[in-house]
């Protein structure tokens, strides 16, 4: 589990006494918000008590400013939602599903500028094209008509983007296996398919074949989700969040570093 994350961790430059500062504030922020006493928020004392952090680090920790990351989390964010509202609005996908190229802005709608006001106004629509045309998720046709490139789909290309989806993605599904392992009744959808002995070609094909229709699930996932939120997002109860992911990772075990239990 530790080992892919550890060689992101060194191919980014982030050293083990840096991780070890920041495995500290995490071992207190989460003994503060999941260990409580009769929901009363724990005393310094326990924290240290229940996660092995000093006294002293401890109060540094939860006396600390706020998470100077929260902005570019928020433009990521923004970024993402745009691009997934265009895919899933209805205005803006042609009969088959796919996204409709829009124009810049103007009297009729559906157009980029609309697009955007509907999920947020305190930003120029022309900063957010700019930002989107400049990492290659958004193309100007020669017609003047701006449409989604098929990168769109893989994300934002900024590494320091790329790092607030890997950790969003990655811990939310780290957090799913985790309650199930936990529970006594696994609450969360988390399921896999795994083969091995299998030729390069063979995986080929299966890979081709779960990229297709992942991606179709992921869209109609995606379409189902604007349209409840557009219902939803207005209510009192209208709080929760989800996350819902795919993925494929294969390798080649005759040469691969490090063993595999299931050998069957």
């Amino acid at each position: 589990m530790l080992r892919p994350l550890v060689r992101t961790l060194i191919a980014r430059g982030v050293t083990l006494p840096s991780v070890y500062r920041l495995l500290k504030q995490v071992y207190v922020e989460v003994a503060e918000s999941d260990f409580r006493l009769d929901d009363e928020p724990p005393t310094d004392s326990r924290i240290s008590l229940l996660t092995g952090v000093h006294r002293r680090d401890v109060r540094a920790i939860r006396t600390a400013e706020d998470d100077p990351d929260a902005p570019l989390r928020q433009r990521t964010t923004l970024l993402a939602t745009v691009v997934g509202s265009w895919l899933a609005n209805p205005e803006t996908r042609d009969e088959d599903g796919s996204p409709r190229p829009l124009p810049k802005a103007g009297e009729d709608e559906p157009n980029f500028e609309s697009l955007v006001r509907a999920i947020n106004r305190d930003v120029r629509p022309r900063t957010l094209l700019d930002e989107l045309m400049r990492q290659g998720l958004v193309a100007e046709r020669e017609d003047g008509l701006l449409e989604l490139t098929p990168d769109a789909v893989l994300g934002p290309a900024e590494d320091d983007q790329k790092m607030v989806f890997f950790a969003a993605n990655v811990g939310d599904h780290l957090a799913a296996a985790a309650e199930n392992m936990l529970a006594d009744q696994p609450p969360f959808l988390e399921r896999a398919v795994f083969y091995n002995r299998l030729r390069p070609g063979s995986v080929d094909e299966i890979e081709a074949a779960a990229r297709t229709l992942s991606q179709d699930m992921l869209v109609e996932v995606n379409r189902r989700a604007r349209a409840y939120q557009s219902d939803d997002k207005d209510a009192p109860e209208g709080s929760h969040r989800f996350r819902f992911g795919v993925y494929f990772y294969r390798e080649n075990k005759a040469s691969a570093d490090r063993p595999d239990g299931n050998e069957d």
